[in-house]
Order: structure tokens, then C-alpha cells, then sequence
């Protein structure tokens, strides 16, 4: 199951802070680095990031790098982003703990092996954006002291890998053998494709003014999220999309 985990950091700022993520991931049996369009080029190979690596060099120089939060996440099937500040729109809430508990739940439930996790950190100043937000399904926090709440990235990182390693090791030690299998959950991917369907089918019923959108494909991704969708579903829904345009252009031809 550790193997089915990722760290995403977006736009990391500082190669030593990837080398220490590297380290924090390996001294919790983790693997599974992805760099998504680091500030410094060729971060994973900078001297800084080597040598606080102290000895986790494979993990560093397996880090995957990716030009976009989109295409980190394209495999995944539950994203958990790590925010300490509030969003009035965005995917529900929870603290580190209980992220690692969905974790496992997610990852266990599915028979068919498929199910990755992710936790994604922001950038070392900023942190994450509310559209990189969006693109995940759960955010996460760790309750650390209100008065003084400021974590560097990679500690941050520690903290995620050592809750996510204890609710998986827990949960492999418990679990009960011949599981029936589950239903394939979606990857990123596969979601982000149905919400571009599903916009096409609003627009096309006149339901969504692409001229002013204003919320409501937001809502719908949270919507979708929340759902954890099976890929069945999303083919599903999909088949739903395809009827209703095909739907609208009888009636405009018709009218027409």
C-alpha cells in the first residue's frame, strides 16, 4: 500500500527542501516523489537537495517531474491538499490524522488495486492556490500550535508520511484476507475528462452561460469529488452527457 502513495510538491522554491522531502519520505518506507514545475531546474540533481537527501538518493532521483498539478494527478484517485488556511469554496476539511484514515479506507476498499493516494504541498511562501485546491478531494491540516502555525514544507511532509505509514501499516495488520474485489475507482483523468463533458452538456441545454459561469463548474468538481467516483460511474455519466447534446442538436435542427 506504501507504494500507492505520492508527495506532490508544486513549484518547490528551494532544492534542499526537495532533498529533505526525499529523506522525511524514505525514513517512512515511502517512495513515491513528484516535483511539479520546480523554480530551479533540475531540482532532484541540485547539490542542496543531494545532500540533504543524506542517503535517500534513489527516492530523490526517482522523483517524477511534471509540468502541471493536472498531470501529477492524472493516476490519482484521491488527493488530499495540505492547507492551513481556510477556504469558503473548496473540498471538505479534515486534520492529517483523519486524512490518513480515508487514505486507507480508499486504498483497502479497492479490490481491484487501482486506488492511488496523493498529498500535495504548496509552495514554501504561498502554498497552494484555490485552483490547485480544486483539483483534489480532500484538504487536510495539521493542528499544530494557532499561535505559531508555520511549517517548512518538507517537515510538513514528515508529518503527512508518518500519519499515512502508521494508518496502512494498521490497517495491513487488520485486514481480513480474501476481500471481495471492489469497483475500480476514477483517476484524476478520467474525472477531469467527465467535467468537460458535463460542462459541454450544460452549455448545451442552456443551463450554463459560458459567458458568465460564475460558480458552477467549481461546484460541480467538489460535487464529483466528494462522490469518489468509480470509473463505471464516470463512464456512466458520461453516456449521460452524449445523450443530452445529441438531444440539443435535434432540437436545433429542428428549429433551424
Amino acid at each position: 500500500m506504501l507504494s500507492r502513495v505520492s508527495f506532490v510538491m508544486v513549484e518547490p522554491s528551494h532544492p534542499g527542501n526537495v532533498g529533505s522531502a526525499a529523506r522525511a519520505l524514505k525514513t517512512m518506507g515511502f517512495a513515491r516523489l513528484v516535483l511539479v514545475n520546480p523554480r530551479v531546474p533540475d531540482a532532484k540533481n541540485h547539490p542542496d537537495a543531494v545532500a540533504l537527501a543524506s542517503g535517500a538518493t534513489d527516492v530523490l532521483a526517482g522523483a517524477a517531474v511534471c509540468e502541471t498539478l493536472e498531470e501529477a494527478l492524472a493516476p490519482v484517485t484521491m488527493a488530499f491538499a495540505m492547507t492551513a488556511r481556510h477556504r469558503d469554496l473548496g473540498p471538505p476539511a479534515c486534520d492529517m490524522r483523519q486524512a490518513a484514515q480515508l487514505a486507507r479506507e480508499h486504498l483497502y476498499s479497492d479490490g481491484s488495486g487501482q486506488a492511488q493516494a496523493a498529498v500535495v504541498l504548496g509552495t514554501e511562501r504561498s502554498g497552494l492556490t484555490n485552483g490547485q485546491v480544486a483539483l483534489c478531494h480532500r484538504l487536510c491540516h495539521i493542528p499544530a500550535n494557532p499561535e505559531y502555525s508555520s511549517l517548512n514544507v518538507a517537515q510538513a511532509l514528515q508529518l503527512a508520511a508518518y500519519e499515512l505509514r502508521y494508518a496502512l501499516l494498521d490497517a495491513a495488520a487488520l485486514a481480513p484476507a480474501g476481500r471481495p474485489a471492489g469497483p475500480e475507482p476514477a483517476p484524476g483523468a478520467v474525472v477531469e475528462a467527465l467535467l468537460t463533458h458535463w460542462e459541454q452538456a450544460l452549455v448545451a441545454v442552456g443551463y450554463l452561460d459560458p459567458r458568465h459561469p460564475k460558480k458552477l463548474m467549481p461546484r460541480m468538481r467538489h460535487l464529483f469529488s466528494r462522490a469518489g467516483l468509480s470509473r463505471e460511474e464516470t463512464d456512466l455519466l458520461r453516456g449521460v452527457c452524449t445523450a443530452i447534446i445529441a438531444q440539443s442538436r435535434k432540437i436545433s435542427d429542428g428549429r433551424s
